[in-house]
């Protein structure tokens, strides 16, 4: 019998009582399943906590569903729109374009195609699979090809063309280097000869017919699957066309320096530095020829990058885009995997704001598809405010496979299982922003419209065998539900798309474990929140780190470049910080003048993995202003010496307080971790110099701080400075200190008024 294999995805990831959501799934060994609608209270099947729950909801669309395999379409590339087949070619032409491979030798890839794999006729100018360039003609019956000599090097910028004369059959390959000072991994001073030139006739006719042309990738067809798209270019494209005669080699140097295409033979220039605005440039590539043949980008090949001509002096599209017109393409690239809804319904008014999944089920296979329910009328004083920027800058990560120091800093073997072994056999649902594309480029790109094997209740990631992102927050969650509190739902989405309207109902708002990932909009938004009297708290570590970016209208793809500093899987290249999304520079918030100091108190101090600690009580919690936070726990007790996140309340990742990065000079330090080991290390961004001194053991910096301050109209921040914390909550089914702790603060911030310990503070003698 075979295996039963379900996955799936939403459309959405957070709706409102009344919206419409579809689900989309793909299942194998079966013909149909069960799907039930749950509502998820608790992630985590650690056997110090109360165990994975959840509560069946009453739903109509709770029945069984036909389902079938899906198949996923991965590589970016450029559709071109040609319903007159103005590039059904029938006499002679010329191909041409700027190229920088990044992977030439990977496999056979198209640059500037109009080929059918299946029928083997049409042209093509691509790389071959020793690394060439090749163009390649066919008419359904033979194939004939000619290539260049010297193989293409990669990272290196590229001039290259072919001349079809179509009476005489003769092809002529153009390859020369167009290497300056900056634009290429090796200098122009190196004795090395890049160019190739070869003439050769074709004894086979290029045949065309109802073929697409295609930028960066080949027509191809799978009687399973049907047509789709291979042989995918990894590597960029700068400016490219066609002409209608076959161009001398004299007249292809002109347009390789830099001159303008000839314009009485031209049929298509598509000039990528077009379209750039103060927000970034979309994903359409125009054409500026006479029949306006725009190619539209799949899966967003990736915008805002350094052309054939770039000189190094400018570092961002908006001052100079003349020199950004590299168009960078990869194999493995997802953003949307398309596929048909196996359901489509509304949500219930049953279902309160909350955490929910479709259970999908099969014989012994189960999948939960995961996503929220916000209120359409808010009415609670609390939110839980659920990182969904995080989940996707870890969606479907690969650390424990491709990180080559996740064992050193975890200091534990990887736990894998059985998903993460089926994430990493198959490329097919997309990487993370902590992972590298075939050709070894750094991912700047997430989307939640494919399934995502870590967004899902009980996950653990592998380097640490732990829940990570969103069945970590459940874990807040299941204890926001436990204590039976009145709270609602709400999503990093949300808050960029509606600003501070989306928090400004709530007297609190509880952030999850590891709000890591934020966008300018929503830290205005926070900021604007707590300066008007909301309060915050920041039940985790390493957040509000790393500039974020979304498109308004496609909330579903997120952007992130990582820049010169930070701890980062992947560095962007020289030139390409700034977002195509959005136009901003990428890189940590800090280097934008924005240290988390300064909206939260702490900001990121250190990460290890080996073990979490207790806190240590501090002065400033015996403060008439703070002892409150404290009451029913005693003097003498440790303060989370328990949890499910590696034994302790401290730990994973840990923020500190720092006056010199903008902590407010008011703030009260209630508590600190103990003493971490040597697997814990000064975050980077804060190191000049490296030195002796800088381990866990030696360097006081290295700490959780659990820090409290009150902000304009009566607001007020409560941190935790470790993403344990949370974790800490279910121990003993909630019967904890951390969870005494936490009831303390989430009762005060909720209530209406004056905060606890407010008139000790002379008012004339108040910061404020």
């Amino acid at each position: 019998m075979a295996e039963i294999k379900i996955t799936g995805y939403a459309d959405q990831i957070s709706v409102k009582q009344g919206d419409t959501i579809s689900f989309m799934t793909s299942v194998e060994g079966t013909a149909s399943v069960q799907a039930d609608f749950v509502r998820l209270i608790h992630g985590d099947e650690h056997p110090d906590g109360p165990g994975f729950i959840e509560r069946e909801m009453a739903c109509d669309a709770n029945k069984k569903y036909r389902v079938k395999k899906q198949y996923v379409q991965t590589g970016s590339f450029l559709t071109i729109e040609d319903n007159n087949q103005i590039l059904d070619l029938s006499g002679s032409f010329t191909l041409y374009a700027f190229i920088f491979p990044t992977a030439p030798h990977l496999h056979r890839q198209g640059i500037l195609m109009r080929w059918s794999i299946q029928d083997q006729k049409g042209y093509a100018l691509g790389i071959n699979d020793e690394g060439k360039l090749e163009f390649w003609t066919g008419n359904g019956k033979k194939t004939d090809k000619v290539y260049a000599e010297a193989p293409l090097s990669h990272l290196m910028w590229y001039f290259v063309a072919v001349s079809y004369d179509r009476a005489t059959g003769e092809a002529v390959l153009f390859q020369e280097p167009v290497v300056n000072s900056y634009n290429s991994l090796l200098s122009p001073m190196l004795p090395l000869d890049y160019a190739c030139h070869v003439r050769e006739k074709l004894r086979v006719e290029p045949v065309g017919g109802d073929i697409p042309f295609l930028i960066a990738g080949s027509n191809d067809y799978n009687e399973g699957r049907g047509p789709f798209v291979s042989q995918v270019y990894n590597g960029k494209i700068d400016r490219c066309g066609i002409q209608d005669r076959a161009l001398s080699r004299d007249e292809l140097a002109q347009i390789c320096n830099g001159e303008k295409p000839f314009q009485d033979s031209l049929i298509t220039h598509w000039d990528t530095t077009i379209g750039y605005t103060d927000q970034g440039i979309g994903d359409e590539v125009m054409d500026t020829g006479p029949h306006q043949l725009h190619g539209q980008g799949i899966n967003r090949p990736i915008r805002c990058m350094t052309g054939y001509n770039w000189n190094g002096k400018d570092d961002s599209f908006r001052i100079a885009p003349e020199q950004y017109g590299g168009v960078h393409f990869h194999d493995d690239a997802l953003i949307d995997c398309k596929w048909e809804p196996m359901l489509t319904t509304t949500i219930p008014d049953s279902f309160k704001s909350g955490c929910y999944a479709l259970r999908v089920r099969a014989g012994d296979a189960e999948d939960h598809i995961p996503f929220v329910v916000r209120a359409a009328k808010p009415k609670a004083k609390i939110a839980m405010l659920m990182p969904t920027a995080s989940y996707l800058a870890y969606a479907n990560e690969r650390l424990a496979f491709e990180f080559h120091t996740a064992q050193s800093i975890t200091a534990h073997t990887p736990v894998l299982t059985k998903y993460d072994v089926e994430l990493y056999k198959k490329d097919d649902y997309g990487l993370s922003t902590y992972d590298y594309f075939n050709d070894g480029m750094g991912c700047c790109y997430s989307s939640y419209r494919r399934p995502i094997f870590n967004l899902r209740p009980k996950h653990r990631t592998a380097p640490i065998a732990i829940p990570w992102g969103f069945p970590a927050d459940l874990s807040i969650v299941g204890w926001l539900e436990h204590s039976e509190y009145d709270f609602e739902v709400i999503t990093d989405e949300d808050l960029h798309r509606d600003g501070l309207a989306a928090i400004e109902p709530y007297n609190v708002i509880i952030n999850g474990a590891h709000p890591e990932y934020y966008s300018e909009k929503m830290l205005d938004a926070v900021e604007s929140y707590l300066a008007t009297g909301g309060r915050l708290m920041y039940i985790g570590g390493n957040g509000y780190y790393w500039v974020t970016s979304f498109r308004d209208d496609e909330p579903w793809c997120m952007e992130v470049r990582k820049g010169e500093s930070g701890s980062r899987a992947w560095q962007a290249r020289p030139g390409e910080y700034y977002h195509a999304t959005s136009g901003e520079r990428g890189g940590l918030w800090k280097n934008r003048g924005r240290p988390p100091q300064k909206l939260t108190g702490v900001g990121f101090t250190s990460e290890g993995m080996d073990k979490s600690m207790p806190y240590l009580r501090m002065p400033d919690s015996y403060h008439k202003t703070a002892s409150w936070i404290f009451d029913g726990i005693s003097d003498e007790e440790p303060i989370g010496d328990f949890g499910l996140a590696l034994g302790g309340a401290a730990g994973i990742e840990t923020d500190r307080y720092e006056l010199m990065l903008g902590t407010p000079p008011h703030t009260k330090i209630l508590a600190s971790s103990e003493m971490f080991s040597d697997y814990w290390m000064h975050v980077q961004e804060e190191i000049l110099y490296n030195y002796p001194g800088l381990r866990g053991s030696e360097d006081y910096q290295i700490r959780a701080d659990m820090i409290y301050f009150t902000t304009r109209n009566n607001g007020a921040v409560f941190c935790s400075g470790s993403i344990a914390f949370g974790h800490a909550l279910p121990y003993n089914n909630f019967d904890n200190n951390i969870s005494t702790l936490m009831a303390n603060v989430v009762n005060a911030f909720e209530k209406d008024g004056e905060l606890p310990g407010m008139q000790y503070i002379a008012k004339e003698k108040h910061w404020e």
